[in-house]
């Protein structure tokens, strides 16, 4: 097992480079770099020396309501993705695993965790079209919509790169987007744990208990 620290700025050089296209025909995953080179079996969980700024973000939820991030999540253990509704593979299974493990807390534990599904494809994403999907995953999961350049430049702020939806070869709309997921401390609001698409529900089972109190897995 490993656990991995890096700096912030390095790692945002890393991560803007590490993206999914997620429902392309061919291979999904057209990553050109990766956080870590070591082999076997590894930590989930990248923990950063400088942890990232929670995005100073104001969008749409799934109600039609306004969502500032930061009002809404302030001191609650918070987990926050960037995705959309229509891929395929990457995104409904990441917030498939995050939900599998997060029912494994108390409900206290599971009232208190904020986990924020933010769409990279908010043409498509509407509000309503968010909760039918989220509804099927895990209805406590806040779900984003807004301006594409708001939520490009939000996610930039963590090392999450975004491009804009387009057409691929075949003539499906794909997004392509940076897929981890961000776990900020409720003690600080730090976004100082960073998970890739590998990391699987005994992952988030096991880390959730000390993301909550805000702890290193």
């Amino acid at each position: 097992m490993r656990k991995k620290t890096f700096a912030a700025a390095a790692l945002l050089a890393a991560a803007t480079l590490t993206l999914s296209a997620c429902g392309s025909g061919d291979s999904a995953d057209t990553s050109v770099a990766a956080v870590s080179e070591e082999n076997g079996k590894q930590q989930a969980a990248t923990v950063l020396d400088q942890p990232f700024t929670k995005p100073d973000l104001v969008l749409t939820d799934t109600q039609g309501t306004s969502y500032d991030l930061r009002k809404e999540t302030e001191g609650h253990p918070t987990l926050i993705y960037f995705g959309y509704t229509n891929c395929p593979d990457v995104c409904p299974l990441t917030m498939s695993n995050i939900a599998v493990a997060k029912k494994q807390l108390s409900k206290a534990d599971q009232d208190e965790l904020r986990v924020v599904f933010v769409t990279t494809d908010p043409d498509r994403d509407t509000p309503a079209a968010l909760g039918k999907w989220l509804k099927g995953i895990d209805p406590q999961v806040v779900g984003l919509t807004g301006k594409f350049a708001t939520i490009q430049a939000a996610a930039r702020t963590v090392g999450i790169s975004v491009e804009p939806p387009h057409k691929d070869k075949n003539g499906k709309m794909v997004s392509t987007h940076g897929t981890q997921v961000i776990a900020f401390s409720p003690k600080t609001d730090g976004g100082y744990l960073l998970y890739g698409e590998d990391a699987t529900v005994d992952d988030y089972t096991k880390d959730l208990p000390k993301i909550m109190k805000g702890q290193n897995p």
